[in-house]
């Protein structure tokens, strides 16, 4: 796909950012909501491909039915020149097997909040009745916040046509592969469960559990060999958690969480104290008893074969015994020697027996130990009730403790000592645990810690944490803003919900193309990002004046608020430098010119009343040269005259010529209407 490109004359191709099984990724720009998009356009090679062309088209229809917060969502669905093409949202982050990669194992707070979404999408997904079928760490995507979207809905298949639709093939990843779909069998909503619990594996211990050489090798690892532990990776690890993973992952799919609700339920309190001495998960089909059959048999067989049973475990097996002749004939034989060698030993059998019973009798009436009773259960009754009854029961009162608990109201009892259910001598003194009721916790002032460890502080101590996202420029990423308890304020911890905003970092923009805005444009589109924004001017002969040429934060690339951008604006064309300089002449005369020119003078003046008189003054005849001169340059042309006067000898004359920058100048001199100088290409 060419970079550029424009799909459905809307979504700007800007730049390839990944590639599936059957299409190409490319992060691309809604020029008419002015956002950032992942367009997924089918290969080249699978336009005839009708079964990838119906599976591309089944994904962009699973997808437009779920809408929900951690499903990646589609916003169009076209095709253009044969190309099929799906505009989803574009998630600013990695999938969850390359976080994986780069993070390690994961630790369990973050994971739980990990799954506790990914659930929360896969459960809306199995209400529509769509079944995922691959779900995998490469199918989840995560941002930098840590906020879960699932993808590729490609292979997903309405439950409706799971009915009648099922094929040989192994769809998904091998890795995550539920061991009914590893035999061939038909995926269900307990298929995603198993790949979930294989994910959550994953993102505790950082690799998957099982693996191979071959991809038939891993699938019948899946269905043969059982879970590994996770806790012998990690011992920390309550028994609680790893119970999620094994209930997740069991061999049949009966013994698996029914729902993603109920696997995201025991996962979101696997954590709790009260959890830690968990016993470890064993599935129901395990605990089946085994079964004792009776053989069949008729006529006096039943007899001889009465005392004969057959162990089975499996209750569709029944096993007939059927010996030879002769082998019964042996037996028949053996069983009369064995009644005659009874017969001989009974007597002495009965007074040994006879001896015994007395010795019982004795032990029972002369040896028998002082009456003892059991200490009745008054756990969770006032005081004045459980005296009562420890009198009833024929004990005493003894000492009274107290003690916090979060799990017994205050003044009722915790426990006594000895146990319930211990037996004691009449009159024994029971001790009393009152409960003083739950501990006040103090709450703290968080802003500015880390809102994973403040989280495992409180969920510890039983607090309900939530959390809520925002943008700071301030507080680092992953630490608290604000809190909704005041610091210094007593709680009882299992009542009570605390509420964290939790900083996003800085917030990221992706820069527009400011190509083509004035300057006015770019004003109003930095104040509303808060960029510090500076200006310079250079000359184009491509973008028209007072037009952006450049920008220093490329279209498409991420920007933090209040950033530095720099534009430089077009002045235009460049404007050519204007030359002056001047050049001398001397221009030559010539005396036996026909031109002539004639002055003469008189004067005459009255004399006095005397007499008058006149001077004639004659008139000298000089005869001179009529010069023309012409000049080219910016401010004249060739045919128009610069200059024109007389001269009876020789003259300097010094012409300016005004020129621009890589111009030329030229100029002609006439003499009686003859040229006598003349020159071009002049320039300084």
């Amino acid at each position: 796909m060419e970079i550029g490109k424009k799909l459905g004359g809307r979504y700007k191709i800007i730049r390839h950012i990944g590639s599936g099984g059957m299409a190409n990724v490319y992060l691309g720009q809604d020029l008419i909501l002015d956002r950032p998009v992942a367009i997924k356009v089918l290969r080249f090679d699978f336009r005839e491909n009708k079964d990838a062309l119906r599976r591309f088209q089944r994904e962009a229809l699973s997808a437009t039915q779920l809408i929900h917060p951690n499903i990646v969502g589609v916003y169009d669905v076209d095709e253009e020149d044969g190309l099929q093409y799906i505009v989803m949202e574009f998630i600013d982050g990695t999938d969850l097997k390359k976080y994986i990669e780069r993070q390690g194992q994961v630790a369990p707070d973050k994971a739980i909040h990990i799954m506790h979404q990914v659930l929360s999408a896969v459960a809306l997904a199995h209400k529509n009745r769509i079944i995922h079928r691959d779900i995998k760490p490469q199918n989840i995507l995560i941002d930098n916040q840590d906020r879960i979207k699932i993808t590729d809905f490609g292979i997903a298949v309405a439950l409706s046509e799971t009915s009648i639709t099922q094929t040989n093939t192994l769809l998904g990843s091998v890795h995550y592969l539920s061991p009914e779909q590893a035999r061939g069998s038909m995926a269900t909503s307990k298929s995603d469960i198993y790949a979930l619990g294989v994910v959550l594996y994953e993102l505790l211990s950082g690799s998957v559990p099982f693996d191979g050489e071959s991809a038939v090798s891993i699938a019948l690892k899946h269905f043969q060999e059982p879970m590994p532990s996770i806790r012998a990776l990690h011992p920390e690890f309550p028994q609680s958690l790893e119970n999620v993973i094994l209930k997740a992952t069991t061999k049949e799919p009966a013994d698996r969480y029914q729902t993603c609700e109920e696997m995201m339920a025991d996962l979101d309190s696997c954590l709790d104290p009260a959890r830690a001495a968990e016993d470890i998960f064993t599935p129901v089909s395990m605990l089946s008893a085994t079964k004792v059959l009776t053989p069949i048999s008729t006529g006096n067989r039943d007899k001889e074969d009465s005392g004969k049973t057959i162990i089975s475990k499996d209750p569709l097996v029944t096993e007939k015994a059927n010996p030879a002749s002769e082998q019964a004939v042996e037996m028949d034989t053996g069983k009369k020697k064995k009644e005659k060698k009874w017969k001989k030993w009974l007597p002495f059998l009965t007074v040994f027996l006879l001896l015994a019973g007395a010795g019982i009798v004795y032990s029972f009436f002369y040896s028998a130990e002082p009456d003892t009773i059991s200490v009745p259960d008054v756990s969770n009754m006032d005081q004045a009730t459980a005296l009562k009854a420890l009198t009833d029961a024929g004990l005493a009162l003894g000492d009274i403790s107290e003690e916090y608990s979060k799990d017994v109201a205050e003044n009722l009892v915790i426990e006594t000592h000895p146990k319930k259910g211990s037996s004691v001598v009449k009159d024994a003194k029971v001790d009393l645990v009152i409960s003083l009721g739950e501990e006040l916790y103090t709450v703290k002032d968080y802003a500015g810690e880390t809102y994973e460890s403040v989280m495992g502080e409180l969920r510890s101590r039983g607090f309900i944490v939530e959390r809520t996202q925002a943008f700071s420029s301030d507080v680092p990423e992953g630490s608290i803003i604000s809190q909704s308890i005041e610091a210094g304020t007593e709680v009882k911890p299992s009542e009570t919900t605390i509420s964290f905003v939790v900083s996003e970092g800085t917030q990221s923009y992706l820069m527009r193309d400011l190509s083509g805005y004035t300057q006015k444009s770019v004003q109003d589109y930095a104040s509303e990002y808060g960029l510090a924004l500076s200006v310079t001017e250079a000359f184009s002969a491509d973008v028209a004046s007072g037009l952006v040429m450049s920008q220093s934060i490329a279209s498409g690339s991420s920007f933090v608020y209040g950033a530095k951008l720099s534009i430089v604006l077009s002045k235009g064309p460049k404007e050519p430098a204007v030359i002056t300089f001047a050049k001398s002449l001397t221009i030559p005369y010539k005396a036996n010119s026909s031109v002539v020119e004639s002055s003469s003078s008189a004067s005459s003046s009255a004399s006095s009343s005397n007499g008058s008189s006149s001077d004639a003054q004659s008139s000298a005849t000089v005869r001179t040269n009529h010069i023309v001169i012409y000049i080219q340059d910016e401010d004249h042309p060739l045919t128009d005259i610069f200059r024109e006067f007389n001269i009876s000898s020789d003259e300097v004359v010094t012409l300016n010529f005004r020129i621009l920058e890589g111009k030329t100048a030229s100029y002609r001199v006439e003499r009686d209407g003859e040229i006598i100088l003349e020159e071009a290409g002049l320039t300084k």
